[in-house]
């Protein structure tokens, strides 16, 4: 079975937390990151960050905290220089996103200013950026607009000097417009019933996850709203300018992040919630064609309360990690061998 631990106790400085993201910073030594707060979009959220050595977490600590505005989903990459960046997104909403980050070149001990993309720009939204083999880092991102979701990706070859963008990608369902009655642009959590309340009422698709599978050959995997229900896919053949129309996956999504990886084998695993409500199991589940069928499927957790939002690599070791919001209070870390895929 997997090992499973806390990255630290509860924080009544901020007692909700979402969204983590990990990297392994130096062979062995890995970083987690989060956004913690009163609740999910509350003016006192940050991100924060702990390390983790010889088995154990050291202590968190925030690591962005622009005053009187959210923060959301960061994540942590590693490039091809081993500098490590941290995305993260500022706002009081997410459709009013504003993209930064930071970069670190002394694996994680200290970081640079922070710097501020262009608008238009978000970076990752929720998922780590790959490296291509032409080099350009490639970062899958997405847009929440009233009535209307779709991904995209941006690409640097330069180091983050200059920006691409390209896409959209969208819901198989959104080729026409349809109306919509759903007041909700993107999820909030409603404070009153400590709950978070997400748009129902129209197709979308969000928050890519992305691999190559060969030389300038990318795959996408998307979150979905309700009204599509299921996780879904599109493809590129040259390196991420143009991607293939999005199509159904035969796993439920209700609507909640995914995460993938393609391990040093060639197997696809995916950490998600495969079912059509809630946010509960979460499973991994493991394909051994590029994506197209998952006959594999593991249990991280099956109990009651959100268990959700995964960030999944592989170490250079060969095991697989993957963190996850625990209930909204915590933020596990679990650990699998490459035989329990």
């Amino acid at each position: 079975m997997p090992s499973r631990q806390p990255i630290f106790a509860f924080n009544p400085v901020a007692p909700s937390c979402h969204a983590a993201t990990i990297v392994e910073a130096a062979p062995g030594i890995f970083l987690a990151a989060w956004f913690a707060g009163t609740y999910e979009g509350h003016r006192d959220v940050a991100i924060w960050m702990a390390r983790y050595e010889a088995g154990v977490w050291g202590p968190s600590r925030k690591v962005a905290d622009e005053p009187d505005v959210s923060h959301y989903n960061p994540l942590l990459f590693r490039d091809q220089k081993g500098t490590l960046w941290l995305f993260y997104k500022i706002g009081v909403s997410v459709p009013t996103w504003t993209g930064m980050y930071r970069k670190s070149h002394d694996d994680g001990q200290t970081w640079s200013a922070p710097v501020m993309l262009p608008a238009g720009l978000i970076g990752p939204a929720k998922n780590k950026p790959i490296t291509l083999s032409n080099g350009t880092i490639l970062c899958g991102t997405s847009h929440e607009t009233w009535g209307s979701w779709a991904c995209w990706v941006e690409a640097t070859a330069d180091g983050g000097r200059s920006w691409t963008k390209h896409g959209p990608v969208v819901a198989p369902e959104t080729q026409t417009y349809e109306g919509s009655s759903d007041a909700v642009v993107s999820a909030v959590w409603d404070e009153a019933s400590g709950a978070l309340v997400l748009p129902k009422g129209f197709a979308g698709v969000i928050q890519p996850t992305l691999w190559e599978y060969a030389p300038g050959r990318v795959k996408m995997l998307m979150r979905s709203t309700q009204r599509v229900g299921c996780v879904c896919a599109s493809l590129s053949d040259d390196h991420g300018r143009t991607w293939s129309p999005a199509e159904r996956v035969s796993i439920p999504n209700p609507n909640s992040g995914l995460d993938a990886v393609r391990l040093t084998d060639g197997r696809i695993v995916l950490a998600c919630n495969p079912v059509p409500e809630g946010r509960t199991p979460l499973s991994v589940v493991v394909s051994e064609d590029n994506g197209v069928s998952w006959p594999r499927r593991l249990e991280l957790e099956t109990g009651p309360g959100e268990h959700s939002y995964p960030s999944i690599i592989q170490a250079a070791d060969g095991r697989v990690h993957v963190v996850a919001t625990y209930r909204r209070e915590r933020i596990l870390h679990y650990v699998l061998e490459p035989q329990e895929l």
